[in-house]
């Protein structure tokens, strides 16, 4: 029996985790040729409470610490303790089906293949005006630009990065664990790494998992800051560009572009045209996207003010990383 080594980075997660463990614990793969581990950023609420309540019942669960709390370090944990011959690397956030291991298993030996991962699905546990249009965003090309594993794809594909990724163990071997100097964005520099090696990833479209954001207007934007703030140091750091696709770009130039028209428009009206232009071109994009939702004005309203903080909060990160390039480039000298 192939055996399975399952990575979860969790930090406070009480709200999610007892969702997706009831979720492991029924996958059909063979529990006996299943381990579980839950690398623990420092939790400070009931996180680990709700765990141990598990243990003993299933023995395969088990628990390691993450002093130093971010994610790329709490998988380098697992992969070194893991006695799988694949790693999975599962979320908190996401709750998944009873096939899901062994459908993963099943692409992978068919297509060969490094890496599969499957579609996720955008869902929120609550009902508010907030959550909906959080869910509507993230779902929808305008917001994730062409993320297929957010908006789905038709058939097997290759891809160049996948969530939650199914590798085999030993490509580990061959690139090189997660770098630890990235806070975020370390799935992405790694499948990307992976690809530069020769490797294939594939996104396999009859596997879904369940992902829950976060539903409140400030921690989502603070979320989308950070990763548009390490998708930009994530290049810094690795010293190369490939880990950067187009759609990581797009929000940068967008919000850079509206606070040059803005410092410009004290000077000349003119910019200030080019301004309202440009927010009219947004807006009118915005409106046939929001179409899509019928005799609901208020839910309408919402994705149109959370598409505009996504893309700001985004740029506004990149900008900010750029800012801080800059700024340690000088100390440098």
């Amino acid at each position: 029996m192939i055996k399975i080594s399952i990575i979860i980075p969790i930090r406070d997660e009480e709200n999610y985790i007892k969702e997706c463990i009831e979720s492991i614990i029924n996958f059909d793969y063979p529990k006996e040729a299943l381990e579980i581990l839950f690398i623990d950023g420092m939790s400070e609420d009931n996180t680990l409470d709700i765990i141990e309540q598990y243990q003993d019942k299933y023995p395969y669960i088990k628990v390691i610490e993450n002093i130093k709390k971010i994610v790329p370090t709490a998988m380098n944990i697992g992969l070194k303790v893991a006695k799988g011959n694949y790693i999975c690397r599962l979320d908190a956030h996401a709750s998944y089906p009873t096939n899901y291991i062994s459908k993963l298993l099943k692409w992978s030996q068919k297509l060969d293949a490094d890496n599969v991962g499957a579609v996720c699905i955008t869902k929120v546990k609550s009902n508010s005006y907030i959550a909906r249009a959080i869910q509507f965003v993230m779902s929808d090309k305008f917001g994730v630009g062409n993320s297929l594993f957010r908006i789905g794809v038709k058939k097997e594909m290759e891809v160049d990065t996948v969530p939650f990724g199914f590798y085999k163990k030993d490509i580990f071997d061959k690139i090189g664990f997660y770098n630890e100097n990235l806070v975020r964005a370390e799935d992405i520099e790694l499948n990307k790494r992976l690809k530069r090696a020769g490797g294939k990833i594939y996104l396999v479209p009859n596997i879904e998992c369940t992902y829950y954001p976060r539903e409140e207007i400030v921690s989502f934007s603070k979320n989308r800051f950070q990763t548009g703030r390490w998708v930009i140091l994530a290049s810094y750091f690795t010293n190369s560009m490939k880990s950067i696709s187009i759609r990581h770009l797009v929000p940068l130039f967008f919000t850079t572009s509206l606070l040059i028209l803005t410092i410009l428009s004290f000077i000349d009206i003119k910019y200030l045209m080019g301004l309202l232009y440009l927010l009219t071109i947004y807006s009118i994009i915005l409106f046939f996207r929001v179409l899509k939702i019928k005799r609901d004005f208020i839910l309408s309203v919402y994705i149109l003010i959370l598409y505009f903080i996504l893309h700001f909060s985004y740029g506004i990160g990149s900008l900010k990383a750029f800012y801080e390039i800059i700024i340690e480039k000088i100390k440098g000298k």
